[in-house]
Order: structure tokens, then C-alpha cells, then sequence
């Protein structure tokens, strides 16, 4: 199943996706997409609707969440990234955090004021579906909702050159666009063979499979739950494949004007104009 939220005339509504890739208008049958939602009862009854029979919806896509509690990410996640940033490979998840705001799979990036490094970043998100602590490899699943596409966009001068972690270079307005899709984890047979691209301008710049993760979806999740207790709504964002602005020789980077186009199969599109900072 494929949930996600419409900017309409009528405001923000419920959606889903059916059989015939048509968005039709949940509204009928909850409020909104909530953390609630993501309980594993209150998807089996939304899955179990007829979706051909509800109304057809046409708008903009917000972020497939209304309530998104917080966003984990894992840095140097894939063993090619690693070595294009220059970095060792780590032993155990390298983890931090974005203290930002989703947005949506169409939704501008803004250059923070002062930026000259602003960098793409296309990655798999996992969705936190019931609280999750001390979770085994063996059960870290049953505590996913489903899986999203994401792009933890980088400012790499504010993350690399202030000190400390990198919270600084990841957590501008803008820098956490979510979507278009809320993937139930039913649709997403393996979770460690998706392929993923992104292009700046039409010009490929990013590709990669999320089976040369060097820690995998179920790692992952238990590795975090062990130190935080996770919550319906969290999201974990997993890493990125090579081919971040950063790694190029020489580095290239976001300017004002730009477009970003990003996918992985199975989870959608996103598609983003870059525009500069404004008072």
C-alpha cells in the first residue's frame, strides 16, 4: 500500500494509491496520515478497503506524514560513499540527527543564507511504526511501518568546518524532503535491493542498490533501538551511495535555479527546484 497526503483546494487530505496507480481520497476513512496510522491494526483495515471505489484526488504531494516526531540518520552507509568523503569505514552505525522539518517530494531547497556547499544526498528512510527498544535483528521488522525515499540535503561548509557533528550541516529549512509515498513494508518484498538514483539538471549523478548498505535496514534499526527508544512516527534515514557533489573532482555543489530529480524503485519520485535564501 501506498499512503501519502494531497495539497487540494480543499487543504491537506489522506490518500492512497490504487492497484492502477490512481491517488484516491482516504478522507472518508481517517483524518489524516498520523502516527496513529502507522499502528499495524490501523493499516490492515486501510489496506482492506477497496481502494478502486474511493474518489479519484489530484494536487501537489505534502509530506506523506503529518506528525513526523523525529528524523535519525546513518552517515557513511555505503562502503563507495565512504571512501569518496574520505573516510573510514565504520565498525558500528555512525548516527545522528536532522532538527528540521520535512518536507515534500516537490518542494523547493533553499540555499541557507551564506552557503556555498549546499549538497544532494538521495537515501532510504525507514518509517517507525510501534515503539521499538532493544530490538533484535531477527524482529527489527515487525516494528516498520514501511519505507520512504528521502534526500538529506548538506550544507558540507557548515557541516565539515564549525565543530562537532554534523547537525549543523544537515538541519537548514528545506534540507529533509520526504515522499512522495508512505511504502507499507507488505510492497517492499526486499528492503536490501533497491536501486536508487539522482540527477542535478537532468545529469546523473548519483546511482546506487541498497544491497551495498554495509549495515542493513534490520541492523539498523536494532543498533538504534538499543541505545533510544523509537516511536511511531521517527524516521531513519540510511545513507547515501557515492556520488554526492562533495565527492567530485572537483566538488560540485547546489546553485539557485537548479533541479533535483531523485528516485528508488518502488518508492516513487521527488522532484525539487533549488531557490535561494530570502529575507
Amino acid at each position: 500500500m501506498k499512503l501519502c497526503r494531497i495539497k487540494t483546494n480543499d487543504g491537506i487530505k489522506p490518500a492512497v494509491m490504487d492497484a492502477d496507480g490512481t491517488l484516491r481520497d482516504l478522507s472518508g476513512h481517517i483524518s489524516d496520515v498520523t502516527a496513529e496510522t502507522l499502528a499495524p491494526e490501523a493499516l490492515a483495515i486501510l489496506s482492506a478497503i477497496d481502494h478502486s471505489d474511493l474518489p479519484r484526488i489530484a494536487g501537489t504531494h505534502a509530506p506523506f506524514l503529518n506528525d513526523v516526531r523525529r528524523i535519525f540518520c546513518i552517515g557513511l552507509n555505503y562502503y563507495d560513499h565512504a571512501a569518496e568523503m574520505n573516510m573510514a569505514i565504520p565498525e558500528h552505525p555512525i548516527l545522528f540527527m536532522k532538527a528540521c522539518d520535512v518536507t515534500g517530494a516537490n518542494d523547493p531547497i533553499v540555499i541557507p543564507k551564506g552557503a556555498e556547499k549546499t549538497d544532494w544526498e538521495v537515501e532510504l528512510g525507514i518509517v517507525i511504526g510501534s515503539r521499538t527498544l532493544n530490538v533484535s535483528e531477527a524482529d527489527a521488522l515487525d516494528h516498520v511501518a514501511g519505507f520512504c525515499m528521502a534526500n538529506d540535503v548538506s550544507e558540507r561548509d557548515f557541516q565539515m568546518a564549525y565543530g562537532g557533528h554534523w547537525v549543523k550541516g544537515k538541519s537548514a529549512d528545506s534540507f529533509a524532503p520526504v515522499g512522495p509515498y508512505l511504502v507499507t513494508t507488505d510492497a517492499v518484498p526486499d528492503p536490501q535491493n533497491l536501486a536508487m538514483s539522482l540527477e542535478v539538471n537532468g545529469e546523473q549523478m548519483q546511482t546506487g542498490n541498497t544491497a551495498t548498505m554495509i549495515f542493513s535496514v534490520k541492523q539498523i534499526v536494532a543498533h538504534v533501538s538499543r541505545f533510544i527508544t523509537l516511536h511511531p512516527g521517527d524516521l531513519i534515514l540510511t545513507g547515501t551511495p557515492p556520488g554526492v557533489g562533495y565527492g567530485y573532482k572537483p566538488p560540485r555543489f547546489l546553485k539557485a535555479g537548479d533541479v533535483v530529480t531523485a528516485q528508488i524503485a518502488g518508492l516513487g519520485t521527488m522532484r525539487h527546484d533549488v531557490i535561494a535564501f530570502s529575507d
